[in-house]
């Protein structure tokens, strides 16, 4: 039996430290780095990325829109991306932000999930907008795959704040939370089987380092085993040495997500980006 997910990534976090490349091929980075805008562009920037971050993190997460907008050929590279992270040791996480209902959903996490799916990931990001609810049969897909998903609860796009931190009212209760409180309250008790001893659980959060998490309701309590994935580290404005200033005890558990930062350095100093940003954030954690 391999590891659950929530296992592997507190080897990968403990190895390698928070860093998680994303690997965003988006027409101006294709541009710079002299690549075609085409799905031959985006699997050739792709498998840079991975031979310049094997070995340096422990986690890539792929833009799916970037891939998906060359159709069926770009797929077929983000297939060969994937799989070849993977083959390097890397955990892929697919930041693909699906969310639907029914059989939908589960064929989102069949194509995702799956083992054995030409798309297979070890994680993938979901969306609870239609209702955290909508999610269980997904949740339990990736349990029983020994899979990972990241729920968008606080994203770090200022448009999301007033949805996110709007108040939801529980009639039976007589009382409130915030919108993103809910989402955590609603899907993260499966973290605290007893299955995943102690360790982190399979569903994480996707909480932007640059949001208020007090004003979305996200404190620490009862989110210790609960893996979080961090956009607006990097471009976004967020420093490595904020990390635990911004997180504070969940800290140990934080992707921080770095993109535009990493790959600006360009194909022949993306390497070096990579080892330079990851010994910041190691160098917080150590303290």
């Amino acid at each position: 039996m391999t590891q659950s997910f929530g296992a592997r990534l507190r080897t990968a976090l403990d190895t390698h430290g928070p860093l998680c490349v994303g690997i965003d091929p988006h027409a101006a980075l294709l541009e710079q780095w002299g690549l075609a805008q085409d799905a031959d562009g985006v699997r050739t920037f792709g498998l840079r990325v991975v031979a310049a971050a094997a070995g340096r993190v422990g986690v890539v997460k792929p833009q799916v829109a970037f891939f998906e907008r060359f159709g069926s050929r770009g797929f077929a590279a983000l297939e060969d991306v994937t799989a070849a992270a993977r083959a390097a040791g890397l955990l892929v996480l697919a930041d693909a932000k699906r969310g639907d209902i029914g059989s939908t959903m589960a064929g989102y996490a069949s194509a995702w999930l799956e083992p054995g799916s030409p798309l297979e990931a070890d994680a993938v990001t979901i969306s609870p907008y239609l209702g955290p609810e909508s999610l269980r049969e997904t949740l339990t897909a990736a349990v029983r795959a020994e899979k990972g998903v990241f729920v968008l609860a606080a994203t770090s796009n200022p448009e999301a704040a007033a949805l996110q931190t709007a108040q939801t009212v529980d009639v039976a209760a007589g009382e409130g939370e915030t919108v993103a409180r809910r989402v955590a309250r609603d899907v993260t008790w499966v973290n605290d089987s007893d299955a995943f001893a102690g360790g982190l659980g399979p569903v994480g959060l996707v909480i932007g380092a640059t949001v208020d998490r007090a004003a979305f309701g996200l404190d620490e309590a009862g989110l210790q085993r609960t893996p979080v994935l961090a956009p607006g580290f990097g471009a976004q404005g967020v420093e490595p040495e904020e990390l635990v200033a911004r997180f504070g005890m969940l800290s140990h558990n934080v992707l921080a997500s770095e993109s535009r930062s990493i790959l600006g350095a360009g194909p022949d100093d993306i390497a070096e980006a990579i080892t330079a940003r990851g010994a910041r954030y190691q160098e917080v954690l150590r303290g």
